[in-house]
């Protein structure tokens, strides 16, 4: 008896161990949002990471996080850095990109709870006298992100936050 379990639970661990290497290599997760504001008014709130306070979906998950600022204040070279509790955990961003008013790229790194090393890119698209955002994060897909996606998926992790997000940068551009 024991050791059909012993060999049922071996098939469940390969099994999912088989899955999790049949994941894909990379994984992007790419959310949208019209706001009725100008690029020039939306721009600012991305491209300056002090104005990050105002909509991003994760600053208020931890009242003692410890935020770090460096680099140019705002645009290329800007840096913004995070240590918090076990939702924010920790972390660095760098503004890499900038096309005012129309596209920002970030280099994004995680330190806690894993490592990972990331892209994000918003775009911001006029439309009349609205401005379609475009939200995307992509990566390598490490082993450990490969085994959580035979559970869950990185856009399922991910994409709620977004939409979060930037609900509050709407909300907050449309005032």
């Amino acid at each position: 008896m024991l050791k059909k379990i012993a060999i049922a639970i071996t098939a469940i661990i390969v099994i999912i161990l088989g899955l999790a290497l049949a994941q894909p290599n990379s994984f992007t997760v790419t959310r949208s949002i019209t706001i009725k504001a100008a690029p020039d008014k939306i721009y600012p709130m991305i491209s300056d990471f002090h104005n990050w306070s105002a909509w991003s979906p994760w600053e208020h998950l931890d009242p003692k996080m410890v935020r770090t600022f460096s680099g140019a204040p705002t645009g290329v070279g800007a840096v913004y850095g995070w240590e918090g509790n076990d939702q924010v955990g920790a972390g660095r961003m760098e503004i890499t990109g900038a096309a005012a008013p129309s596209k920002i790229d970030i280099k994004l790194d995680f330190l806690k709870p894993f490592e990972s090393h990331n892209t994000t890119v918003f775009t911001l698209e006029p439309k009349g006298d609205s401005t379609t955002v475009v939200w995307t994060m992509s990566g390598p897909s490490a082993f450990i992100t490969k085994l959580m996606g035979v559970f869950v998926s990185m856009d399922k992790m991910v994409g709620p936050d977004f939409e979060k997000g930037l609900a509050s940068m709407k909300a907050v551009a449309e005032k």
